[in-house]
């Protein structure tokens, strides 16, 4: 069923992308050189924001489960950097493994977006963005809180233990591992008997058409800068972790980051967009709605924080320990910061799948999605190497965030009630009748829970 697939895969990224995000929060990437680390993420987010472009073509072409092992790959490589650098100073290692890791991850991330987005009814979507990302940010707040636990005594070093990088390293060949697990999209069957599509994978000539068709929607084009807004906030973040608190009040604020991001992906999804009672475009306009107030409150409270400290205030005497007086509010606000991000992320990834129920015209929206997302984040480490004010980067991340959202409300204008007229549906028994060397696999699925309203396949039911 679509609901274990994407359990699935967010356990994959969970034990993956979830270890790196561990990393990545306790500042500078538990580095401490700070330059490269930001090198480091600058690379990996541009070489990521390019094989974006084509990964969804990639991921058609491959299947999601080849996609995504081969999208997992590259966080095992980069976590072992950041441990080799540490015990043998190897800085080219962190560059080139970042560089890697930028590539695969693009693919990770089209067939994470093309199975999430694609798989589940039209009136789960928004819950299966939240089981997905709890799942995922779980891996987060593990990972944090194995470095919470490992380093909660060493208040005042910069650099995260050999043993929290070895335990991070055995959770990511787990979810390496996890990726065979998944099934493509013509093995999946929903609820009411429908196949997520007929086809395995697609063919190259309709790729590149795909792509430049996608280049010319304008309602991509008008969400491209809530994509670029999404992850500009991290070297922000992560900056000013590393600059004002010590290792382990790192790692805490590390473990308050992805509770938030766990606590505001429940909400948003199942309290928000997926209301049984409201019509789709009016969820669309309450979710628009409570992410637009929530990420207005979050960054006006990190304004009235920013001006009272300069990058000038960042040495190892003036770093805030959690026991300290002064820390007293911190917390709450890294919170704040990755609950508002899953809100931020869960609309964009809602109004992407209510525009189309097709897996591959999903995984080309994912594909583009992270491609513009990671040239932000690009953007953003790279004005953060160079030591841009710290005032400049908070702006620089919070207003793109309110810009997108009139944006974003144009696109959701356009959002039908439901696609399942326009995109054509088969139920399994018909294809095993008209198309039966289509479908080889389906006589060995069950079909016994078989009773909701599906989604897209080749012909009518």
């Amino acid at each position: 069923l679509p609901t274990a697939q994407v359990v699935l895969v967010g356990f994959t990224c969970f034990a993956t992308a979830g270890m790196f995000s561990a990393v990545s929060n306790l500042g500078a990437g538990g580095l401490s050189n700070i330059t490269l680390s930001d090198t480091s993420q600058g690379v990996l987010y541009g070489l990521f924001a390019v094989t974006g472009l084509i990964s969804g073509g990639i991921n058609n072409l491959l299947g999601p489960r080849i996609t995504l092992f081969l999208g997992t790959l590259g966080y095992a490589v980069y976590v072992g950097s950041l441990w080799c650098y540490q015990t043998q100073r190897t800085g080219w290692f962190v560059i080139f493994a970042g560089a890697i890791e930028g590539i695969s991850a693009a693919l990770l991330w089209s067939a994470q977006g093309s199975i999430m987005m694609s798989y589940p009814l039209e009136k789960d979507k928004g819950k299966a963005f939240s089981i997905f990302y709890a799942i995922f940010q779980f891996g987060s707040l593990l990972g944090s809180i194995i470095a919470l636990a490992i380093n909660i005594e060493s208040g005042q070093l910069a650099a995260v233990s050999n043993s929290t990088y070895i335990a991070f390293l055995v959770i990511i060949f787990i979810g390496v591992a996890s990726s065979f697990l998944v099934l493509p999209p013509h093995r999946v069957i929903r609820s009411d008997g429908t196949l997520v599509k007929l086809k395995a994978s697609s063919k190259l000539h309709e790729e590149v058409l795909g792509v430049l068709r996608l280049l010319k929607d304008w309602r991509m084009l008008a969400l491209m800068p809530m994509f670029f807004a999404s992850n500009y906030f991290y070297a922000y973040q992560s900056a000013i972790n590393t600059a004002r608190f010590d290792s382990a009040t790192r790692a805490l604020n590390a473990t308050l980051e992805s509770a938030g991001s766990i606590v505001g992906a429940l909400l948003i999804g199942y309290f928000c967009l997926d209301l049984k009672w409201l019509r789709r475009r009016t969820r669309g306009y309450l979710g628009l709605a409570t992410v637009a107030v929530v990420v207005a409150v979050v960054w006006s409270v990190s304004l009235a924080w920013q001006v009272t400290f300069t990058r000038a205030d960042s040495s190892d005497a003036n770093r805030i320990n959690y026991r300290d007086d002064n820390y007293k509010g911190k917390g709450a606000l890294f919170f704040f910061y990755f609950f508002s991000y899953a809100c931020y992320q869960a609309l964009a990834y809602w109004i992407m799948s209510a525009l189309s129920n097709d897996p591959f015209t999903l995984a080309r929206y994912a594909g583009l999605y992270k491609a513009v997302q990671s040239a932000g984040a690009a953007g953003a480490f790279g004005m953060d190497a160079v030591g841009t004010p710290f005032l400049n980067e908070q702006l620089a991340s919070g207003i793109p965030m309110l810009v997108s959202f009139p944006l974003a409300w144009l696109v959701l204008r356009t959002v039908k009630e439901t696609n399942y007229g326009d995109e054509e549906v088969v139920y399994v028994d018909d294809a095993k009748q008209q198309q039966p060397a289509a479908v080889p696999h389906v006589d060995s699925l069950e079909k016994g829970s078989m009773t909701d309203r599906g989604d897209v396949s080749i012909s009518s039911a």
